[in-house]
């Protein structure tokens, strides 16, 4: 599913415009991205829940040559499914 079938589907189901559910859509990344940007975790109850997990800086090697690469510290985004969609996707 794309991004375009999501605004199709919410569209659908809750009979608003493909501008609206788009609106809709854009408003709540956002919202997420926002709260993960500040630090904060989102839990969605029955979805799940997205967090920023903190990699460390750490030695990796270029698979070309074998030499060794610095990779840097970074903050990554990570999604746990919550029981819910857990059932959902195994019924």
């Amino acid at each position: 599913m794309t991004k375009n079938d999501l605004i199709a589907a919410v569209a659908d189901k809750t009979q608003i415009t493909k501008t609206a559910a788009a609106n809709v859509i854009e408003a709540t990344f956002d919202a997420i991205t926002n709260s993960l940007k500040g630090g904060d975790d989102v839990k969605i109850m029955g979805f799940g829940n997205f967090k920023v997990v903190k990699r460390a800086a750490r030695t990796g090697r270029d698979p070309r040559t074998g030499a060794p690469v610095e990779i840097k510290a970074a903050n990554r985004p990570r999604f746990a499914a919550g029981k819910g969609l857990k059932e959902a996707v195994n019924a």
